[in-house]
């Protein structure tokens, strides 16, 4: 008698800020979208503003992706509302997704809408740093989810299941005091001092204490990943290319992995390959269709 060999798990597909190849980052229409293309999951990025609320922006600054200017945490939540994020991209939003008016989105709303999909669903919380705040943005994450009836041991919030990542090890160990290492993941991305110091445009001096502080940051981060503090590894997917021996050893060494961002064919064949547990792309939907006809059977 013979037993068949289970088939290989695909990688989980999270959207990166929502579908937001189709939508603005962060708003509810590449939410919605998300969850209409099939995600397994959807990755955010945290801020909190002047009083003290937790938003949805990658960017510490408004500029790039609204009609204002300046950093958020300079701002109330009530003035963000005024403000416009989604017409930068220059896409119509579908009536069934929302007004204009309404995609700006806090974290209670996006669970909201998480709370709606009809299934299961993971979450991704990034905690952007440095911040104002400093490790209060932690708190006032944690706080809010247990409002919101979030489970530590389990990590869940109803449907959802809630992970948390930072490229700062100051937050991963504050956010060790109270959540399991199984849920929380180390951002790793490689540091090059001399692109960072001429990027930044602030001079050789400052520039060059900046960008060594960042590659700190880095070699911190890798430690921690060696040291098996959490179980989420993190990287992006060119230091995935850059590192294979050091990936190869921190999979073998038990640890999860989620790589970002992966949109390019060739980069989720990578993925695939290399065993990568979970995938983050701006492009869900095609990301899953590429996966799908690898792997007919699915999960």
């Amino acid at each position: 008698m013979t037993t068949e060999e289970p088939m290989p798990q695909r990688p989980l597909v999270f959207a990166h800020r929502g579908a937001s190849a189709a939508f603005a980052e962060h708003t509810r229409a590449a939410y919605l979208q998300a969850l209409a293309d099939g995600a397994d999951g959807v990755e955010c990025d945290v801020h909190l503003t002047r009083d003290q609320h937790v938003v949805l922006l990658h960017d510490a600054n408004l500029d790039r992706t609204s009609d204002g200017t300046g950093p958020v945490a300079e701002r109330t939540l009530r003035e963000l509302r005024h403000l416009d994020f989604s017409s930068w991209k220059g896409v119509r939003i579908p009536e069934i997704y929302g007004a204009r008016s309404e995609q700006f989105l806090t974290l209670p709303e996006l669970l909201d809408i998480l709370r709606g999909a009809g299934r299961p669903v993971k979450l991704a919380i990034e905690l952007k740093h440095p911040s104002p705040y400093q490790l209060k943005l932690e708190d006032r994450v944690l706080d809010l989810l247990r409002r919101e009836g979030w489970d530590p041991a389990a990590s869940t919030v109803d449907n959802v299941a809630i992970t948390f990542m930072s490229f700062s090890p100051d937050s991963l160990r504050h956010l060790l005091q109270s959540v399991p290492a199984r849920y929380i993941c180390q951002l790793v991305d490689d540091i090059n001092v001399h692109e960072i110091r001429g990027g930044l445009g602030l001079g050789l001096i400052t520039g060059g204490a900046i960008a060594n502080l960042m590659k700190a940051t880095q070699l911190e981060a890798e430690r921690i990943l060696d040291a098996r503090l959490v179980s989420l590894a993190g990287p992006g997917i060119d230091y995935v290319r850059e590192h294979p021996a050091r990936v190869q050893r921190w999979l073998y060494s038990g640890r999860r992995f989620r790589v970002w961002t992966v949109d390019s064919a060739e980069d989720v064949t990578l993925c695939q390959e290399l065993g990568i547990h979970e995938i983050t792309t701006n492009v869900p939907a095609r990301v899953l269709a590429q996966l799908q006809l690898a792997s007919p059977q699915g999960r």
